[in-house]
């Protein structure tokens, strides 16, 4: 029997299909689910294996992972799935690559790899983002897992995620050394996820096609099934890999197939440096939920490959262009025509324009009653 697997962030979106296979597993007879207090969610779909020789029991733990008692919870487990906070089920904005995560994980990660050395945990598997990689003119395409990771350094939820990679990698060398201490590290980097119910966040998140576009730059997108991406995960904690794993559907969406396929909404075309400024307003006075230098991400190609993660089993049961239909099905606006739509899109960045000149005079009369 495999025993005992812990898996943290167990309620969100991914957290939840990932138990589901975990407990879907003969070789397992105990997972225990954790959450942060107040985060507690019942597995979806778990289904016990018909060959079980021993019953499954399903602990579920609400309990901060800075938590001394985490320890507890570690002790005689096989395996730990280390997945992140999250914000419950509307794929907060803040998760830049669709899996609900948010920044601050940073200090529960540390305490948890910390806890998995003491405990004599042999095997973990790590969540982070192809975001790592940065959004550079000179990336490769597709970017493998032999290049550098350079992520940008005002966005801190991207930042985190590079440092758990760093940490999760000192977990390694630290186990290493004798058969008897040996440890596997996981980490998998998972391009833009999205599922059925991804919509509302994929229509407010920096990958959609609505809203105000830079003119000619359009690089290629991916996205992958949120499925596919708790498979890999299962798959990484099943075969013990070790190391980086890219995880991408194959291939990638060109701007026209993008384009063809999007539900048809308003969208305005700006010039790289107007665009930067219209970000930077919209950021500093609220009215987005992510930071300006997340532009360059929609300008510059990250696209990833999946060879190694495919070398070692993993296939995926969507394409890019499935994941994206079925997190885009449509709306109030795929009726309009073309020229009807582009007239509500600057209908909206004049109602930006607007609120601008608006925030602007109410900041200075403000200073000036200060004064």
């Amino acid at each position: 029997m495999s025993g005992t697997v812990v898996i943290t962030g167990a309620a969100g979106a991914v957290g939840r299909r990932v138990v589901a296979l975990v407990a879907a597993d003969p070789e397992v007879d105990t997972v225990v689910a954790i959450d942060r207090p107040g985060q507690r969610r019942e597995p979806r779909d778990v289904k016990v294996a018909s060959t079980r020789e021993a019953p499954l029991t399903i602990e579920q733990v609400t309990i901060d992972l800075t938590d001394p008692d985490l320890k507890q919870w570690l002790e005689g487990a096989a395996a730990v799935v280390h997945l992140g906070l999250h914000r419950g089920d509307d794929h907060a904005a803040e998760a830049l690559d669709g899996t609900g995560r948010v920044a601050g994980d940073l200090p529960g990660a540390r305490a948890l790899l910390d806890a998995c050395a003491d405990a004599g945990v042999r095997s973990v598997v790590v969540l982070s983002s192809a975001l790592v990689y940065g959004a550079w003119p000179n990336n490769p395409v597709p970017l493998t897992e032999d290049a550098p990771l350079r992520p940008d350094a005002s966005l801190p939820y991207v930042i985190e995620l590079a440092e758990i990679e760093r940490l999760a990698g000192e977990l390694r060398e630290r186990r290493s050394g004798s058969a008897d201490t040996e440890v596997t590290v996981a980490i998998l980097r998972p391009t833009v996820a999205v599922d059925r119910d991804s919509g509302p966040w994929l229509a407010r998140s920096p990958w959609s096609t609505v809203g105000v576009q830079v003119h000619d730059a359009d690089p290629p997108m991916q996205y992958l099934h949120l499925d596919d991406l708790a498979a890999a995960i299962d798959l990484a904690r099943r075969e013990h890999l070790d190391g980086p794993f890219n995880v991408a559907p194959d291939g990638w969406m060109s701007p026209d197939q993008r384009k063809a396929l999007a539900a048809p909404g308003p969208r305005v075309h700006l010039p790289a440096p107007v665009a930067e400024r219209v970000a930077a307003f919209r950021w500093k006075f609220g009215l987005a939920r992510t930071p300006p230098s997340v532009l360059a991400y929609t300008i510059n190609s990250w696209v990833i490959s999946n060879d190694r993660l495919t070398a070692a089993g993993w296939r995926p049961g969507h394409s890019n262009e499935e994941a994206y239909v079925e997190a885009d099905p449509g709306g109030p606006l795929a009726n309009l025509n073309p020229k009807r739509r582009q007239l509500l899109a600057f209908g909206v960045v004049g109602g930006v324009a607007v609120g601008a000149v608006a925030a602007l005079a109410l900041l200075l009369r403000r200073r000036r009653r200060r004064a």
